[in-house]
């Protein structure tokens, strides 16, 4: 019998504006890698209609067909009719979460994987024991024995993102203020993120550097949390509420009397929640005492210092803006970190075929869904490669893991915008193509995906 319970959350009428033009099918990361109807927009939308009308069921066949939705949002980028499938898809995922729609297998790994992401302390008592690992020769001798594909496709991907840990990413070293340089020009908060802080910490500590060069005190506060943004992009809603709640607490506390300009973030995946906060949190505002921007958004608006354009040395090399989906499909940002790179000194931008197209990382789709993932990673990193530039500036963690598991061993470096202004004006010690470990990870990551071919 048909199920007629509908989609909790849907908007009435969210689907009545398609008209099945097929103007998302190019666009679409999941439709490119499977190529069936069923894993488009298109097709989801008409599943949605037959499920609201009573005519399907959601078993776990057709939940498997909205699990290859990677949530990159292209299509509303793409959509000429203007229908918010981001509404649809995040209406619909909180549904996907009952037991019978997925194998004991995925519903444990998933429960694992959201226990411990978006949980610092928790993430890094699991890496503590990979810190050996990681990156280092036990890591290489098993990857030329083969022995991650033991552990299934899951875990295996898991294994080939792990980058090496630096000792700074299992500790929070900033205080709480740290004073701008120079002129003052206001006072802002910065979000570490949660696997950021520990997987590429130095993300963090080159936007504090910039930020304080530019006349900005950073206040960090100590204590904040996850923003839940992988909680939100699985449809756990009550655990995404808490965590925001959490988050805007602790930076409440932290502005005291002298408030904040903006609270900014560093990854895109994390402003895109963020920004959605009055619609979580149900108060029609972000529930933050300041507006919440991309720290690329923000910097463009206020403009650099003159100071710090002074200060700024040549980087005379070619960079390829990697525009993660969060980013220009969630947020509409695409100039301001363009406009940012082109104000370092002989640095020469350079643009991908497709700009637009998902690199696979998703949030936690490259490891529930690894097959497709990597197809797709490799598809971004091979557009990436053709353009002949020697670094991929990534403005989102997620982006940045994904790409540098796809890349050739000899390919371009995966920076942070942030990391090359920091570069530039010399806040930052430039670093060599990688360390040893990174250098041996890669290798064997190249002669793999070789092997494969």
């Amino acid at each position: 019998m048909a199920s007629t319970t509908p989609v909790p959350g849907l908007p009435p009428g969210v689907t009545d504006p398609c008209v099945h033009c097929g103007f998302c099918l190019p666009t679409c990361a999941s439709y490119r890698v499977l190529g069936t109807e069923m894993d488009s927009p298109r097709g989801r939308i008409h599943t949605l209609k037959a499920i609201e009308a009573g005519e399907l069921s959601l078993d776990a066949t057709v939940a498997s067909h909205f699990d290859s939705c990677l949530g990159c949002f292209a299509c509303v980028s793409a959509c000429p009719s203007g229908v918010r499938y981001d509404q649809l898809i995040e209406a619909t995922r909180p549904k996907l979460n009952k037991a019978e729609l997925r194998s004991p297998w995925q519903q444990s790994f998933r429960q694992l994987l959201l226990a411990v992401l978006p949980y610092p302390r928790r993430l890094r008592a699991l890496l503590t024991p990979l810190r050996v690992y990681a990156g280092g020769p036990l890591q290489t001798l098993a990857r030329r024995a083969g022995l991650p594909r033991w552990l299934g496709p899951q875990l295996e991907a898991m294994e080939a993102l792990l980058p090496p840990l630096a000792a700074e990413g299992f500790r929070d070293r900033f205080p709480l203020r740290n004073p701008a340089r120079g002129e003052r020009r206001g006072r802002v908060g910065l979000v570490l993120g949660c696997v950021q802080r520990c997987f590429d910490p130095d993300v963090n500590r080159a936007t504090v550097a910039v930020l304080q060069a530019n006349g900005f005190e950073v206040v960090i506060p100590a204590d904040q949390g996850c923003c839940g943004a992988v909680s939100h992009h699985q449809g756990q809603l009550e655990q995404t509420r808490e965590l925001a709640s959490d988050l805007v607490r602790s930076f409440e506390a932290a502005a005291g009397v002298e408030g904040l300009d903006a609270v900014l973030v560093a990854a895109s995946g994390c402003g895109h929640t963020m920004k959605a906060y009055g619609e979580l949190l149900n108060e029609g505002q972000s529930g933050f005492p300041c507006p919440v921007l991309d720290v690329h958004e923000f910097l463009a608006a206020r403009g650099l210092s003159d100071a710090f354009r002074r200060s700024l040395q040549p980087l005379p090399i070619a960079v390829a803006y990697h525009d993660a989906c969060h980013m220009i499909h969630g947020q509409g940002i695409t100039a301001q970190p363009r406009q940012l790179l082109r104000a370092i000194p002989e640095l020469e931008l350079r643009e991908a075929t497709e700009a637009g197209v998902c690199c696979g990382s998703a949030g936690i789709y490259n490891l529930v869904q690894p097959a497709e993932a990597a197809e797709l990673g490799q598809i971004k990193a091979q557009d990436l490669s053709g353009t002949g530039a020697s670094v991929i500036a990534s403005a989102n963690i997620g982006c940045s893991l994904q790409l540098r598991r796809h890349l050739e061993v000899d390919g371009p470096e995966v920076l942070h915008p942030m990391q090359l202004l920091a570069r530039s004006a010399g806040l930052s010690a430039p670093q060599n193509d990688c360390p040893p470990g990174e250098q041996a990870n890669q290798r064997i990551n190249a002669e793999r995906r070789r092997s494969i071919a």
